[in-house]
């Protein structure tokens, strides 16, 4: 099959229903190029995720004291990206104004989910005649989405399938999602890894044959092997070491959420409440679908992603840290201390699985780089303190380095009031789609490079 042709980023293997895209080789890129011996991040493409968490953050335990270059000692919920110190900054003083009541009231969580990537004012119903506006990542994905094979991945942690008033007179769409294609549609988030699995690596993953298909084929690797091993014959011994390693990756993937499904649901103790909308181990979930991330960064399935760790106003009890009571009602802490080392907790846990994604990120790697260097993931919240429910100086974490456009390791404190959205204009400007305005933006965020 491959023999004589050039191979492309849209070169794919192919199975039985099934469609694998390929990471990055350097027998993708020019002969010249690999010659020369510059095979680096910058002949990959970019990609760019955005990270929600909801209720605030603890920010005295998430905020480093000094602008200018990371400190040896993180801040406590910032610890375990210790290893990534040179691969993320803190971005102090954004502000998500469009979060405000601004005149309409309370409705504080569905105004954050709704602004952060829009910054956009959402209209008050609990209706079907919701209104936000153009999302950052939709806004990327209708202008490079056809790149690849999905224009865009919105990917969650809590099932949830409320409708009418979650907030004060707020629709839940607005905090259940961080994506709107136009200012009247928002899109689902999808907290299945097999659902996320199939989308990622059905041919047609619309298929009312999916299951038949599935019982026909032991596992997705298995009807793709032939065309992987013609493959591995015709590449170089490092892109075969790239691809060993990375059909492999698929099958552990498959293999743990078959296992996962497979299992009974977790005995809790007496009165300890489950997980909202969850019956697998949290964290064994949370680590699911950041490889499913990942993966679909490294094939370039789509370059584009959202993933919110939880919806706003999430009142999840956080068991696995120790934590019984729902993280929104600790989030209105009043200042009680052991509030707030619950919250810390939280807020920790959810910056170890961010961690655990970077660490899978920058395992991969492209040309003489990682795919983290030529990431940028946004994560944070529209909500400062979750007790004061500000919008202003908000917890903004960036990480991976652009392709090289982005210099990391710091700590930058913007002036008062600087839009979030000028963060997001920067971040489109580097995916090569620019535009001069986005929601509230007022320019391109500066001092990232």
């Amino acid at each position: 099959m491959f023999k004589g042709m050039p191979l492309t980023r849209r070169t794919v293997l192919k199975g039985l229903g099934t469609t694998v895209a390929l990471p990055f080789l350097e027998a993708m890129l020019p002969k010249s190029t690999v010659m020369a011996g510059a095979a680096s991040s910058t002949g990959a493409p970019r990609r760019m995720a955005f990270i929600y968490v909801p209720n605030g953050m603890h920010m005295n335990e998430f905020t480093p004291s000094a602008e200018g270059a990371l400190p040896n000692a993180l801040p406590s919920i910032l610890e375990p990206l210790a290893p990534f110190r040179n691969d993320f900054s803190v971005l102090s003083g954004l502000t998500a104004d469009k979060a405000r009541a601004n005149g309409d009231g309370p409705g504080d969580h569905a105004r954050a989910a709704s602004a952060f990537l829009t910054g956009c004012q959402a209209r008050k119903t609990s209706g079907s005649n919701i209104q936000s506006g153009v999302s950052a990542d939709q806004f990327a994905a209708a202008r490079i989405g056809e790149r690849t094979r999905i224009a865009s991945l919105e990917l969650g942690m809590e099932r949830y399938r409320g409708a009418g008033n979650c907030d004060s007179g707020y629709a839940c769409a607005y905090s259940t999602t961080l994506s709107w294609r136009t200012p009247h549609t928002p899109l689902p988030i999808e907290t299945d890894p097999r659902q996320v699995f199939e989308r990622l690596f059905s041919a047609r993953p619309n298929d009312p044959d999916r299951v038949r298909r599935n019982q026909l084929r032991s596992s997705v690797l298995d009807s793709v092997l032939e065309d992987a091993r013609e493959l591995q014959g015709i590449v170089g011994g490092a892109d075969r070491q790239r691809l060993d390693e990375y059909l492999t990756g698929i099958r552990e993937i498959e293999q743990r959420i078959a296992r996962s499904e497979s299992l009974p649901p977790v005995q809790l103790p007496q009165g300890t409440r489950r997980p909202e909308g969850n019956s697998r181990n949290m964290t064994d979930n949370f680590r699911l679908m950041c490889d499913l991330l990942a993966l679909a960064f490294q094939t370039d399935v789509t370059r584009i992603s959202t993933f919110m760790f939880a919806r706003e106003g999430s009142n999840v009890s956080y068991n696995t840290v120790g934590v019984s009571e729902g993280h929104h009602e600790l989030s209105h802490h009043q200042n009680n201390q052991s509030n707030l080392t619950k919250i810390r907790s939280i807020n920790r846990f959810h910056v170890t699985q961010l961690a655990y994604l970077c660490e899978k990120l920058r395992s991969v790697r492209e040309g003489n780089g990682n795919l983290l260097d030529n990431c940028m993931i946004a994560y944070g919240s529209a909500i400062g303190d979750g007790n004061r429910h500000n919008h202003d100086n908000l917890p903004i974490l960036l990480l991976g380095k652009g392709g090289g456009s982005i210099r990391a390791g710091r700590h930058i404190r913007y002036r008062r009031e600087t839009p979030l959205n000028n963060l997001w204009l920067a971040m489109l400007d580097r995916m090569g789609a620019p535009s001069r305005t986005l929601g509230d933006s007022t320019g391109l965020l500066e001092s990232l490079s």
